[in-house]
């Protein structure tokens, strides 16, 4: 009997997730020397996956209160919500105290995106959403899916490896009337590089006058300063200079919450009443595509923060692991520096965060990677967290050696 064709037989091979693709030839190495600065999470001084103390109290917390595993509404658990947006906009928030802050639960950060950019598709007249160039590469694989067209702003200069303030700003003073401008909050991804406090009240101005959407993401609250104030002020001065942002947040990097995707997507109203019918929207858009949020990360996170006991630990764990990877970018630069490795590394120490985009050229990460077992993104973004004091000295000697072409 002839064997029938596949159903799928059709179906092509898509192209492979680029990080997951490092952490895949890294796992293949064995080199004892190997180093993956790939993975955007959170490492330790020994390299590990790390949990948060505080997390850790919150946990025995849960399990000795039995809670169910009941349903959560659509949009998420209530106390966690309010925590979460009180955390982001700060608890005086003139949206929150009028009860005109329209916030849902989602599946972390990209969840957050997706459901923030479906409701935009269909509800937002203009349907391009503008991208910083570069972005974190997921952003434009959600908008496409959301349903929105997405374009380039510029925003990183190879030349200084900084901001380029000046083109941004003509960038968004030249986009039609009312376009969705998408910003990082704080701790831009992958460059490291932010507007200064100056240079986002100057954006703020602009993007008013040409009456445009500010969409922000924020993954990284807390964890790029290691103070959850200063990392939220270009969404706090936004809100309190008027505009009804959209703000995407996630708990996945702050509280190590990797795996419990824990996040929210907020939209800033005109009044409780419009807020009740933006949430039934949000709804419409959730129930048929999971239903309703997982419960544990939500309990955790607010556990966390509705005791002021566990709050200030979790703060200062947050500063812990920012300080840590200042540390790191001290020590690369003073080492990079001591090696006489030609160009100018003083980005180092000015980006901040979890990542830093080196300006090394992808055939030098490409050498690296097969020559000294050091695996990276090929537009030479690190993971300054996959950094160590065991293995920072040999990160440095290669990266040198592969700038001077001696690798």
């Amino acid at each position: 009997m002839a064997r029938s064709v596949s159903v799928w037989a059709s179906v092509k091979a898509g192209p492979p997730d680029a990080i997951l693709g490092i952490t895949e030839n890294f796992k293949a190495d064995t080199s004892p020397k190997k180093i993956n600065l790939g993975v955007g999470a959170y490492r330790d001084e020994n390299g590990k996956p790390f949990v948060l103390p505080s997390v850790a109290k919150a946990e025995e917390i849960l399990f000795a209160q039995k809670g169910d595993k009941e349903y959560l509404p659509i949009t998420g658990l209530a106390s966690f919500d309010q925590l979460a947006a009180e955390l982001a906009y700060g608890a005086e928030s003139a949206p929150i105290k009028e009860g005109r802050l329209a916030v849902t639960q989602t599946l972390s950060g990209t969840g957050a995106l997706r459901i923030g950019m479906e409701f935009l598709a269909e509800h937002y007249p203009n349907k391009t959403i503008y991208i910083p160039n570069p972005t974190w590469g997921n952003h434009t694989a959600i908008a496409k899916r959301a349903g929105l067209q997405s374009e380039k702003y510029s925003y990183f200069d190879p030349a200084t490896v900084g901001l380029n303030f000046e083109a941004m700003k003509k960038d968004i003073e030249n986009m039609p009337e009312g376009s969705i401008v998408l910003l990082h909050a704080c701790a831009h991804n992958p460059t490291g590089v932010d507007p200064t406090v100056e240079q986002w009240k100057e954006l703020s101005k602009v993007v008013k006058a040409k009456k445009h959407f500010a969409f922000f993401d924020m993954a990284y609250q807390g964890f790029a300063s290691g103070d959850i104030n200063r990392d939220a002020f270009a969404v706090r001065h936004f809100v309190e200079e008027g505009h009804q942002i959209l703000l995407c947040q996630s708990f996945a990097k702050n509280l190590g919450l990797y795996g419990e995707r824990v996040g929210t997507v907020s939209l800033v109203t005109a009044s409780p009443e419009e807020k009740a019918r933006v949430d039934s929207q949000l709804k419409i858009i959730i129930r048929p595509s999971y239903s309703n949020p997982p419960i544990h990360g939500a309990r955790l996170v607010s556990t966390i923060l509705a005791s002021p006991e566990l709050k200030a630990q979790w703060l200062s764990e947050v500063k812990l692991m920012a300080d840590r990877i200042i540390d790191m970018r001290e020590k690369l630069y003073n080492k990079l520096v001591e090696l006489n490795t030609p160009g100018e590394w003083g980005h180092i120490k000015s980006q901040i965060g979890m990542f830093s985009f080196t300006g090394l050229k992808p055939e030098q990460v490409d050498e690296l990677a097969q020559k000294a077992h050091i695996y990276l993104t090929r537009d030479g973004r690190i993971s300054m967290a996959g950094l160590n004091n065991s293995n920072i000295e040999y990160f440095a000697e290669s990266v040198s050696k592969a700038v001077k072409g001696e690798l």
